[in-house]
């Protein structure tokens, strides 16, 4: 499989990731609703190790690789999940999703060569994100803007540095491990912020299943983007991952029968305009 094809399942998979986010973030604090996200997909990529790759030992330098990439990835969970908890989508989505610039940014500083007309392929999945996660003003009251925006930001930071790790790693070591240390390393962070906090870690029984359902989609779309490590391009899995917040507006239409103007329609269009170039 491509790494513009695992990008593509992983954005499938966080789409419906962040539709459940949207609703379970009114009723559960973001710590405990994260926590068990962790360990729900710490859990699944437990058993595909076990499976798959056996718990076959690392080299040290990818190991410290995949631990900061946990940390980097609990930067961007707790910043995404109070960003949505704040609102409005359409403030947060193509905020959290511009890290595709800093993923090929890395990449370039690592020798990658990326032309002109891919940069613009690059922008119009970007320009695509933002037109579908606009929404016209329905009157509803959010907090104040500042720090969703620094929230959303974060997040983008937090997932371009976690996706550039994972992948330096997995062409260092096996990619199932790699994702299984980065969760473990964030799991014991997260608690220790609950404990200092005083924030609980118990989301209640009746948020558990559709948690961790939330946890398996999120491991399963980790582990794409840091197997496309050992591919060519490997960023552009990381680009094309980006499109989950339009997914996720596409997802509330279908599913929750929201509506969709004519105008994100053709930011669905320039979007996908973007990845097929990047496919060719």
């Amino acid at each position: 499989m491509s790494a513009l094809a695992l990008g593509l399942l992983a954005a499938l998979c966080w789409g419906f990731h962040d539709l459940a986010v949207r609703y379970v973030s009114q009723s559960v604090s973001v710590i405990a609703a994260l926590m068990t996200v962790l360990v729900a997909g710490a859990l699944l990529q437990f058993s595909l190790v076990a499976v798959w790759a056996g718990f076959a030992p690392m080299p040290a330098k990818a190991v410290s690789y995949a631990v900061v990439a946990g940390g980097f990835y609990l930067l961007a969970g707790l910043s995404m999940y109070a960003a949505f908890q704040r609102g409005p989508v359409r403030l947060v989505a193509p905020l959290v999703a511009s890290y595709p610039v800093l993923s090929v940014t890395l990449a370039i500083w690592r020798g990658s060569e990326v032309s002109i007309w891919q940069w613009l392929a690059i922008i119009a999945i970007g320009v695509g994100v933002s037109i579908v996660s606009t929404r016209s003003d329905d009157g509803t009251e959010y907090p104040a803007g500042g720090p969703t925006i620094a929230f959303s930001i974060l997040a983008a930071i937090g997932f371009a540095a976690t996706f550039a790790l994972g992948q330096y790693a997995a062409e260092l070591g096996d990619e199932f491990t790699v994702s299984l240390i980065g969760r473990l390393t964030a799991i014991p962070v997260l608690a220790v912020i609950a404990i200092a906090s005083r924030k609980p870690l118990w989301p209640g029984t009746r948020a558990l299943p559709l948690l961790c359902l939330m946890g398996a989609l999120d491991a399963v779309a980790i582990l794409c983007v840091v197997s496309a490590g050992g591919l060519p391009n490997a960023q552009y899995a990381s680009v094309a991952a980006s499109i989950f917040g339009l997914l996720t507006v596409v997802l509330a239409w279908a599913i929750l029968r929201e509506e969709m103007a004519f105008f994100q329609w053709l930011g669905c269009i320039i979007a996908f305009v973007g990845i097929g170039y990047l496919a060719i």
